[in-house]
C-alpha cells in the first residue's frame, strides 16, 4: 500500500473535523447532566417519537408477512459498507447485472424488476432507488429491511418479489461522535465521520460523511467516492416533530463489464483482466436528495405523518464495452458509448394511523394518499467500429478512441396518484386478519426526441392484500398472506408505445418464533410468486423490447438471528428458490428461442448466509471476534442457454478490540480462502468476478 496525496489530505481533513466536533461536544457537555453520554456508541441512540411511513405499530409475531431486519450491529459484523454487501446477508436476495458496478440491481424471491433501470428501494418508506446515482453507500444507514412479497397495497409501485427499505441515521439529543479511518487491500483508503448533538432542548442535528479512494483487483480500475448526509430534528412540541435529511454523494467509477467466457468456459483469462479502455476515464454519478417528514400525535391512538422526498441523480461518461461475437483468434470486438443519464424522483405522502373499536373488535388502521413522479432523461452516443482487443495480451490505446454518434435521446415521465388503506382486525386475543387495498392512477409520457415521436398512456390499478396471523403462544405465530403487485415498465415497444405494467401475485404461509427468552427470532416461510409482462428483446437492431414474458418463482426461506447466549450471536439465512420462465418466446437480442422451464438469470436454487460472533474480554479490554460464510449455488449466466455461473463459498473473519474507552481497532479478512468466483452476469461476455482475498484495518475514535 502506498500513501498518496489524497490520503494525506484525508487525514488532515479528518483531524480538523474531529477537532471541530470535539470542541463543540465539550461545550455542549457543560450544559448536560449525563456525563456518560459519550461512552455510549453512537449507533445505539434513538429518537423518541420518530416512526416510519407505512409501517404501523405491529410486532414481528403479529405481522402476516415475512420480513428480515438487518440492524447496524449485523451490518458491522459483516463488514458491509455498501448495499450489495448488506443484501448478501439475506439468502432471499440474489445479485443481478449491476451495470458495470454503477448501480444496485438485485432479485428478491427470484424476481428483478426492470433490467434497464436499477432496482428500486425505499429510504424511510419513500421510493428512491430508481435513479442513476451509483451504488448505495451505507455510511448514513441505521438498518436495512428486507420486506418480502408484493407490498403494493401500501408502498405502491414496486419490485415484484418484495421491497428493500433503508432506515437512515437520525439526530439524537445526546452528544456523541465517531471517526473511523480504514486502510485495506488494493490501496483502499476510507474515512467515516458520524456526529450528533442537540442545539437546544428542542433541536438536534446529525452530520454523517464518508470519503473513499480505492484501486481494485481489476487492472487499471480506480474509484473515488464521497458523500455527506446532514439531518435535523425539531421537536416542535410534545406531540409534533419535524425531520429534514439531505443526501449528497459523488462517485467516479470506470465502467467495467467484467470478464468473459471463452467457448463457454470461465477462468481462461485472469479475473483481473479489464477489457475496456482506460482512456475513457471514469463515469461520474451524482446524487442530491432531500427528505422532509412531519409527525403529529393527536392522542395516544391516532397520529398523522406528512412527508416529501426529492432526489436528483445523474450519470455521465464514456465506456468501451465488449461485444457478443465471441473470441476469434484471441480477440474480441468492442463498441464505445457515451451516456448522459439524468433522473428526478419526487414523492409526497400523507397517512393517518390509529386504533379504534367497532362492534367489540379492535381495528388498527393505516389510511393515506401519495403522489409519485419519476423523470428519466437519457442521451446516448454509440459507435460500433472496428475495435478489437486481445483478451490474453491486451494493449490499451491501440486504437484511437472513435467518436460515437447519436443512438438514444429520450425523456420518460411516470406520474401516479395512490390511495391506500390497511386494516388489521383482532378477531380474538390470538387471531388477527389483515385486509388492505390500494388504488393507483398513473400516467406515462414518452418523448423520443431522436425519432421525433411521442406516446402517452394512462392506467389504473387496484392492488389488494389479505393476511391472517394466529399467535399460538407468546413465542410462536403462524400466518398466511396473499398480495398483488404491479410495476410500470420503462421504455417503449417497437411501435413506440409504452408497455403494459409488469404484474405479479404472491402467496405465502409461514411460522414465526422466538427462542432463548425472546433473544433469538426466526421465520420459516413457503412462497409462490407469479409474474406477467416481463420485458424481452424483440428487435436486436433497434434494441426494442416486448412485455410478453411470464415467470414463476416458488421456494422456502429460513431466517434466524439473535443471541444464542449472553456472549454469542447468530445470523442464519437460507433460501431455496425455483424461478423459471413459464412461456416460450423468441429473444431477438441473441437470436434464439427461450424455452418454457428455463431458469431465470442469476437466480441460484440454494443460497445461504451464516455469521457467528462472540463477545469477550482480553486483559480487561472488550473484544469481539467472529466469522461468517456465504454460499451461492450455481445459476444461469446467459438467459435461455446452458451457460452457468459456478457455485461458490466465501468466508470472512474479524476481530474488534476496544483499546480504550474512546479508541477501537478492527482487523478483518474477506474471502479468507481466496475463492475464485463470479457474482453475476448478463451474458457470457459480461461476467462480474468476485474480489480475491482482501484485508482491511480500521481505527475508530469516539468523542
Amino acid at each position: 500500500m502506498n500513501t498518496n496525496n489524497k490520503g494525506l489530505k484525508l487525514t488532515y481533513l479528518s483531524a480538523c473535523l474531529v477537532s471541530l466536533f470535539n470542541s463543540h461536544a465539550m461545550a455542549v457537555e457543560q450544559n448536560q447532566k449525563d456525563d456518560n453520554a459519550n461512552n455510549s456508541p453512537i449507533e445505539r441512540l434513538a429518537v423518541i417519537g420518530s416512526r416510519q411511513a407505512y409501517q404501523g405499530k405491529f410486532s414481528a409475531l403479529e405481522t402476516p408477512q415475512s420480513e428480515l431486519k438487518i440492524d447496524l450491529e449485523a451490518l458491522e459484523n459483516a463488514g458491509a459498507i455498501d448495499l450489495n454487501q448488506a443484501l448478501d446477508l439475506s439468502a432471499s436476495v440474489a445479485r443481478q447485472n449491476n451495470f458495470g458496478g454503477l448501480w444496485n440491481s438485485f432479485a428478491l424471491r427470484g424476481f428483478v424488476g426492470d433490467e434497464n433501470l436499477p432496482s428500486n428501494y425505499l429510504v424511510n418508506g419513500f421510493n428512491a432507488g430508481r435513479g442513476f446515482g451509483g451504488s448505495r453507500d451505507l455510511s448514513g444507514i441505521e438498518s436495512v429491511e428486507v420486506l418480502k412479497g408484493p407490498r403494493a397495497a401500501l408502498f405502491g409501485r414496486g419490485e415484484p418479489g418484495g421491497t428493500v427499505n433503508l432506515v437512515t441515521k437520525r439526530p439524537t439529543f445526546d452528544t456523541s461522535g465517531e471517526l473511523k479511518l480504514s486502510v485495506g487491500s488494493f490501496d483502499t483508503y476510507r474515512a467515516d465521520v458520524d456526529y450528533t448533538t442537540p442545539l437546544n432542548d428542542d433541536v438536534a442535528i446529525r452530520l454523517v460523511g464518508f470519503y473513499e479512494d480505492a484501486k481494485s483487483f481489476r487492472d487499471t480500475i480506480e474509484a473515488t467516492k464521497q458523500g455527506f448526509s446532514p439531518s435535523i430534528t425539531w421537536n416542535i412540541n410534545d406531540n409534533s416533530q419535524l425531520i429534514y435529511e439531505l443526501e449528497y454523494s459523488d462517485q467516479e467509477v470506470p465502467f467495467d463489464r467484467g470478464v468473459l467466457a471463452i467457448d463457454g468456459e470461465l477462468g481462461l483469462i485472469p479475473e483481473s483482466r479489464f477489457l475496456g479502455e482506460p482512456g475513457d476515464g471514469p463515469i461520474e454519478a451524482d446524487v442530491l436528495g432531500h427528505q422532509l417528514e412531519f409527525v403529529h400525535d393527536f392522542n395516544d391512538n391516532w397520529s398523522v405523518l406528512l412527508g416529501a422526498n426529492y432526489r436528483d441523480t445523474s450519470l455521465e461518461g464514456f465506456a468501451t464495452e465488449t461485444g457478443f461475437a465471441g473470441v476469434v483468434d484471441g480477440e474480441v470486438n468492442r463498441f464505445r458509448r457515451y451516456r448522459d443519464y439524468d433522473a428526478t424522483y419526487q414523492v409526497y405522502r400523507a397517512e393517518v394511523t390509529g386504533n379504534l373499536e367497532v362492534a367489540g373488535l379492535e381495528h388498527r388502521l393505516i389510511i393515506g394518499v401519495d403522489s409519485d413522479k419519476f423523470e428519466n432523461d437519457q442521451f446516448v452516443l454509440r459507435v460500433r467500429g472496428e475495435q478489437f482487443i486481445n483478451v490474453f495480451n491486451p494493449v490499451y490505446g491501440a486504437y484511437e478512441l472513435p467518436t460515437p454518434t447519436a443512438n438514444t435521446d429520450k425523456l420518460e415521465v411516470q406520474e401516479s396518484l395512490g390511495i391506500f388503506i390497511q386494516d388489521q382486525i383482532s378477531l380474538t386475543d390470538k387471531l388477527d386478519i389483515r385486509i388492505g387495498a390500494r388504488f393507483d392512477d398513473y400516467e406515462q409520457t414518452l418523448n423520443n426526441r431522436l425519432a421525433d415521436t411521442q406516446s402517452k398512456q394512462n392506467e389504473s390499478r387496484v392492488s389488494p392484500q389479505f393476511g391472517v396471523v394466529y399467535e399460538a403462544s407468546e413465542f410462536v405465530s403462524v400466518y398466511a398472506a396473499y398480495g398483488e403487485n404491479f410495476r410500470p415498465l420503462s421504455g417503449t415497444d417497437t411501435n413506440g408505445d409504452g408497455f403494459e405494467p409488469n404484474q405479479s401475485t404472491s402467496s405465502e404461509v409461514g411460522v414465526k418464533f422466538t427462542l432463548n427468552d425472546g433473544a433469538l427470532f426466526g421465520t420459516v416461510a413457503v412462497f409462490k410468486v407469479e409474474q406477467d409482462n416481463m420485458l424481452v428483446v424483440d428487435d436486436p437492431t433497434a434494441f426494442t423490447f416486448a412485455a410478453i414474458g411470464e415467470a414463476q418463482s416458488k421456494g422456502i426461506e429460513i431466517d434466524i438471528n439473535g443471541d444464542l447466549t449472553d456472549d454469542v450471536s447468530l445470523w442464519l439465512s437460507y433460501a431455496y428458490v425455483d424461478a423459471t420462465i413459464e412461456n416460450s418466446f423468441f429473444d431477438a437480442n441473441f437470436g434464439y428461442t427461450v424455452e418454457a422451464g428455463s431458469s431465470l438469470l442469476n437466480i441460484p436454487e440454494h443460497q445461504f448466509s451464516l455469521q457467528l460472533v462472540k463477545s469477550s474480554e482480553l486483559y480487561g479490554k472488550a473484544v469481539k471476534f467472529g466469522g461468517g460464510l456465504v454460499y451461492v449455488g450455481s445459476r444461469n449466466g446467459f438467459f435461455g442457454t446452458d451457460f452457468e455461473l459456478p457455485s461458490y463459498t466465501t468466508a470472512r473473519v474479524f476481530v474488534d478490540v476496544d483499546v480504550t474507552d474512546s479508541i477501537g481497532m478492527r482487523a478483518e479478512v474477506d474471502n479468507l480462502f481466496d475463492e475464485t468466483y463470479y457474482t453475476n452476469s448478463f451474458a457470457d461476455a459480461w461476467v462480474q468476478p468476485g474480489t480475491p482475498r482482501s484485508v482491511r484495518l480500521s481505527a475508530t475514535f469516539k468523542f
